[in-house]
């Protein structure tokens, strides 16, 4: 079974985005910060962080930086409501999706899953 690590700040989008991932499959591991994160990272083994750049304590960017100097090949898709930081994501983490709020969860399945065939697809 594929293992999410989620980090969301907003309580509400946090639980909705739990829900979804799990009815469609996928293990979620939820956390309300990236400080929050990063021991998990150290003790159990993820094939997505999924998380918020705009988060207190550690945005999503540099939790992402870490979890991937932490755990070489893991899949990082970031979601923002903030159309600049999408361009600093992307800088920052090239090979990292980037989704925007709003979207329907039925959008984040979909590139979730698009990630995890893709993955697939070229033997990783």
């Amino acid at each position: 079974m594929i293992r999410i690590l989620l980090a969301e700040d907003d309580d509400v989008m946090r639980e909705y985005l739990t829900r979804a991932l799990e009815r469609s499959g996928y293990a979620v591991t939820a956390v309300d910060r990236g400080t929050a994160a990063l021991p998990l990272l150290e003790r159990e083994a993820f094939d997505l962080l999924l998380t918020d750049i705009v988060m207190p304590e550690m945005d999503g960017i540099e939790l992402a930086q870490k979890a991937a100097a932490m755990v070489p090949g893991l899949r990082v898709m970031f979601i923002t409501g903030f159309a600049a930081v999408t361009l600093k994501a992307g800088g920052a983490m090239p090979q990292a999706r980037v989704l925007s709020k709003p979207f329907h969860l039925r959008d984040l399945v979909m590139e979730v899953d698009r990630l995890f065939q893709v993955g697939e697809a070229n033997g990783l």
